[in-house]
């Protein structure tokens, strides 16, 4: 019986002061067990917990613009 080629593992990479990217498509699982489909080929997850979206990344790490 042939076997079905392996698939490459994910990647997650660490943004220094942002988010986790992980390749997607993936399905995250919060900590009360509910699961998040992203259909996305890259997916940002939030590590600050500033989000509005969490756990995925809105970009609220980012620092605001200074109004000049």
């Amino acid at each position: 019986m042939p076997t079905e080629p392996a698939e490459r593992p994910r990647r997650a990479r660490m943004v220094r002061g942002g988010p986790l990217m992980i390749d997607g498509p993936v399905e995250l699982v919060d900590f009360d067990g509910n699961v998040i489909q992203c259909d996305r080929f890259q997916v940002a997850v939030c590590m600050c917990r500033r989000s509005k979206r969490y756990p995925l990344c809105d970009t609220s790490h980012r620092p605001k613009k200074s109004q000049q």
